[in-house]
């Protein structure tokens, strides 16, 4: 493992071998679109990051894992520290890893096997033991591992791009003053290139904030009124429903 200054340009494919991690921490960075050709395993210790992907909204919370697939653009935000690992698989050492975006509920065992590879030297034979038996785990682990849903498919209707996606979305009565559409047209192009009805959209909007408004520790009274609603107890409310967690359970 390397650590990588803050200021310091890094490109995992000017490295000859199949498997390279590195760490660093990182505060207010956009790292503007790009793309490798190793996939890249990115995990937050702390702090939660934004990542695009073409018309696809992530965002990545602490302690959870990032696979983005070899040779897929993508962006990656921050507007706290984060502290992350990140490790770089060629192809051929990742043949079973999926070709699109996933994120992972990280486990404790999880957790201690990224450590272990991502500090391991970058000369590491990865084709013998012990540095064999850790991608064993690492794959079983992925392979069993719980999958959570933090991505939005972004509209790109042009009557829609005066969305601003970084604020709260408008309610739909409002919407339609706004770009001067019907509420069906609205919802029917939503369902079109979304897959979701403008309410759903909304709300899965709210999820992925609250989970980025959540690392940063701020207060629910305060995410509460962020996010359009009544109470810091709706919020919560609201939060399990779609989670299946508290927002105090979530960061754990």
């Amino acid at each position: 493992m390397a650590w990588i200054e803050a200021d310091v340009e890094f490109n995992a494919d000017r490295i000859e071998r199949p498997i390279v991690g590195i760490a660093s921490k990182l505060l207010r960075h956009d790292s503007g679109v790009h793309c490798h050709a190793k996939g890249q395993l990115l995990f937050s210790e702390k702090g939660a990051m934004t990542i695009m992907l073409g018309d696809l909204l992530s965002v990545l919370p602490p302690q959870r894992l990032a696979w983005i697939p070899p040779h897929l653009p993508h962006r990656v935000q921050l507007t706290e520290v984060v502290n992350y690992r990140s490790i770089y698989v060629d192809h051929e050492a990742c043949p079973a890893l999926p070709n699109t975006h996933l994120i992972w509920n990280v486990s404790p065992l999880l957790r201690e096997i990224l450590e272990v590879i991502a500090a391991s030297p970058w000369e590491t034979d990865w084709t013998r033991a012990p540095a064999k038996n850790w991608l064993s785990v690492l794959w079983d682990e992925l392979d069993y591992g719980r999958v959570e849903n933090m991505y939005l498919p972004l509209p790109t209707d042009y009557r829609l791009q005066r969305i601003d996606f970084n604020a709260l979305p408008p309610p739909l009565h409002e919407l339609t003053q706004t770009i001067g559409a019907s509420d069906k047209t609205i919802t029917r192009i939503f369902q079109k290139e979304t897959g979701l009805g403008y309410q759903a959209w909304r709300q899965q909007w709210r999820v992925l904030k609250a989970v980025s408004l959540l690392s940063e520790g701020l207060p629910l009274v305060e995410i509460a009124d962020q996010l359009g609603f009544a109470s810091d107890t709706v919020f919560a409310q609201f939060f399990k429903k779609m989670t299946g967690q508290t927002p105090k359970q979530y960061c754990k």
